[in-house]
């Protein structure tokens, strides 16, 4: 069984992230960038199959040169090889750019049964492009998984929305985006760290997988960022001093702000 999970590298969420002035894309120059917090559950997951039966894990990322960083993160924890999409002519592409080049990667790469995603990137938060991979791959997609487990060429997913869970099967190959319910992502040990120096990273091109640089990135993006405005800074909200009537004062307050 092969089992490929999707990383992405991101800026540390707790750093103050900007936008560039050339073309407003995510500065990733100017913050510490990290494996995406949500994607380690994807690899886990995978991990943890593979544990319990015979597969090979292969972790994927598309990005810059930064973006290996992400790789060797998955690969410490226990993946065993590792693919690369690096090519200048990908800066700036949007989700159905990030969809259309990964579909090409995972067909290239090959008999995949089962490919494992975070709910989300921590950057952009769309949750968009394992839906849309799917359509691509024309396989079947289950999202928002917080349980799952193989038997042959079925998966079972519990899928947990703000109401209910429901259970759903998918016919192998699938692809399936894991919320941060599902496991609890290992660190890399020592032996992990060591061992993953010696594991096998592909690095392709879009020549490699036959797509047209000007069908993605900036060029081939579906929408255009126009301009960017900085959050303003947080003000002193008002202090309601209570001398018998602060009741009545923050009631008038919030009704004057129309929150009641």
């Amino acid at each position: 069984m092969k089992i490929v999970a999707l990383v992405k590298h991101v800026p540390d969420a707790t750093a103050d992230r900007t936008f560039t002035e050339a073309d407003h894309t995510t500065d990733r120059t100017g913050v510490d960038g990290l494996l995406s917090e949500l994607d380690e559950y994807a690899v886990e997951e995978a991990l943890k199959i593979a544990e319990a039966g015979d597969a090979e894990v292969v972790a994927l990322t598309m990005g810059p040169a930064g973006a290996s960083d992400a790789l060797k993160k998955a690969l410490q924890m226990g993946a065993d090889a590792a693919v690369h999409v690096l090519d200048d002519a990908l800066h700036g592409s949007d989700a159905p750019a990030t969809a259309r080049v990964l579909a090409a990667a995972l067909t290239k790469i090959g008999d995949v049964d089962l490919v494992l995603t975070g709910m989300a990137s921590t950057d952009g938060g769309m949750s968009v492009v394992p839906a849309m991979l799917a359509e691509h791959l024309d396989l079947a997609h289950v999202g928002l998984v917080g349980e799952l487990s193989v038997d042959g060429d079925t998966v079972r997913c519990r899928c947990d929305n703000d109401t209910a869970a429901e259970t759903v099967e998918a016919i192998l190959p699938a692809i399936v985006s894991v919320t941060d319910q599902i496991n609890e992502p290992r660190y890399p040990s020592f032996k992990g760290i060591m061992a993953a120096k010696k594991k096998p990273v592909d690095t392709w091109s879009l020549a490699d997988l036959d797509i047209d640089p000007a069908t993605v990135g900036l060029a081939g993006a579906w929408s255009v960022v126009h301009a960017v405005t900085k959050r303003p800074e947080r003000t002193q909200g008002e202090i309601v001093t209570d001398d018998g009537e602060g009741g009545i004062a923050l009631v008038e307050y919030l009704a004057a702000q129309k929150f009641v």
